[in-house]
C-alpha cells in the first residue's frame, strides 16, 4: 500500500477525553454511568453538527471525523458505514509521554474498526528529554510497523511544546517561540522520526505563520521519495481569527491537503448547550456553520493560489455557501 494520502481532507476531531471531561463537564474519573452517558451524548451532538454541515456530495466525499473509542465507538462505526474518512486515536489521553491507550492490545482495537487512519498524538521536542524521546520512538516504531504490515494508514499529530530553556530564550513569549523557533524544531522532529522508521500517511501540523515555513514542513514530510505524504493543519483550540489565518496560509502550499479543527469548531456550542443557554438544534447548527467556515476559508485561499486546479473538489460547495 502506498503510505501517502493526497485527497483533500476536512477533518472534525473530537477525540478529546481527559481535557474534555474535566474542562467541559468538571467530571473526575472514574465516571459514573450517568456521567459517561452525558459525555457520549455530547459527542453525538458534535457528530450531528458535522452531518448537518454536509450539504452536498462534493463536501461529503472529503469530510471526515477523528473520534476516540472510549466515548465514540458507535459514532465511528456509523461514520465508516456512511463512507466518511475516519480516524481513531490510539494514544493514552492525559499523558505527556506517548503510550498506547490499550497497551499491547492496540493493534486489536485498530483492526476492530478498520478506520481510514490510526491517529497518534505525540509531544516531541528534539531538544527535550532524550530518554523520553527514545522511549516514544520505540513505541511509535511498533505502531508504524503494524500499520505498514496491515495496510493501515497512520496519521501523526506532532506537537512541539517548548522546553523551559527554550521559553527562557524567548523571554516566556510563546508567540515568539511559535513564530521564530518551533518551525525548525518541527522539521527536525519529522526528519528524525522518519529516519527512525516511522512513516505516517499524514502529518497533522500545528498552525504556522508563514508560507515559507509551511513549504519547508511539506518538503520534510515528502523528502526521500515520500512524494504523496500529506499535511493538514490543526486548530490548537485557537480563536476563529487565528485558525482562519493558519488555514489561509497553509491552503496556498501544495502538500497541505486540509485541516483538523476541533475545539474551535464545537467547544462553545457544546458548552452553551450544556449550560442550557441554547437548545440542541441551535448547538448543532453552530457546529455545522463553523465547520463549513473552515472549508470555505481553506478552499478560497487554495483557489486564489491555484485557479482551476483539479485537486480541490469542494469548490462548488464553497461558492454556494459564500
Amino acid at each position: 500500500m502506498n503510505i501517502g494520502y493526497t485527497k483533500p481532507l476536512y477533518l472534525l476531531p473530537f477525540d478529546h477525553r481527559d481535557s474534555y471531561v474535566s474542562g467541559m463537564f468538571k467530571f473526575k474519573p472514574p465516571l459514573s454511568a450517568d456521567q459517561y452517558k452525558r459525555v457520549v451524548a455530547s459527542k453525538q451532538l458534535i457528530y450531528d453538527g458535522f452531518l448537518a454541515a454536509l450539504n452536498n456530495d462534493a463536501l461529503r466525499s472529503h469530510a471526515g471525523i477523528l473520534i476516540d473509542e472510549e466515548f465514540g465507538a458507535g459514532i465511528l462505526h456509523d461514520a465508516i458505514k456512511k463512507g466518511f474518512a475516519s480516524a481513531v486515536s490510539v494514544e493514552k489521553s492525559g499523558s505527556d509521554e506517548f503510550e498506547f491507550e490499550y497497551g499491547n492490545a492496540f493493534a486489536t482495537h485498530i483492526a476492530f474498526f478498520k478506520p481510514t487512519f490510526a491517529k497518534v498524538l505525540v509531544r516531541y521536542n528534539p531538544e527535550g528529554d532524550n530518554m523520553l524521546n527514545l522511549r516514544q520512538i520505540a513505541r511509535l516504531l511498533r505502531l508504524s510497523n503494524y500499520c505498514r504490515s496491515s495496510a493501515q494508514r497512520l496519521m501523526f499529530e506532532l506537537l512541539v511544546p517548548a522546553t523551559p530553556a527554550q521559553m527562557d530564550r524567548f523571554g516566556d513569549n510563546k508567540d515568539a517561540y511559535d513564530r521564530e523557533y518551533r518551525p525548525a524544531l518541527m522539521i527536525e522532529a519529522i526528519c528524525t522520526l522518519q529516519d527512525a522508521g516511522i512513516e505516517p500517511s499524514i502529518w497533522k501540523i500545528e498552525g504556522l505563520d508563514s508560507r515559507e515555513d509551511c513549504e519547508k514542513v511539506v518538503d520534510a514530510a515528502r523528502r526521500q521519495g515520500r512524494s504523496e505524504v500529506g499535511c493538514i493543519v490543526l486548530g490548537r483550540g485557537a480563536d476563529e481569527k487565528k485558525v482562519a489565518e493558519w488555514l489561509t496560509i497553509a491552503a496556498t502550499v501544495s502538500g497541505f491537503i486540509g485541516f483538523a479543527v476541533g475545539r474551535t469548531t464545537f467547544w462553545d456550542a457544546v458548552a452553551a448547550f450544556e449550560s442550557n443557554t441554547i437548545n440542541r438544534e441551535e448547538a448543532v447548527s453552530r457546529i455545522a456553520e463553523r465547520y463549513r467556515l473552515w472549508v470555505s476559508t481553506f478552499e478560497k485561499a487554495h483557489f486564489a493560489q491555484t485557479e482551476n486546479s483539479p485537486e480541490l473538489i469542494g469548490a462548488t460547495a464553497t461558492r454556494l455557501n459564500a
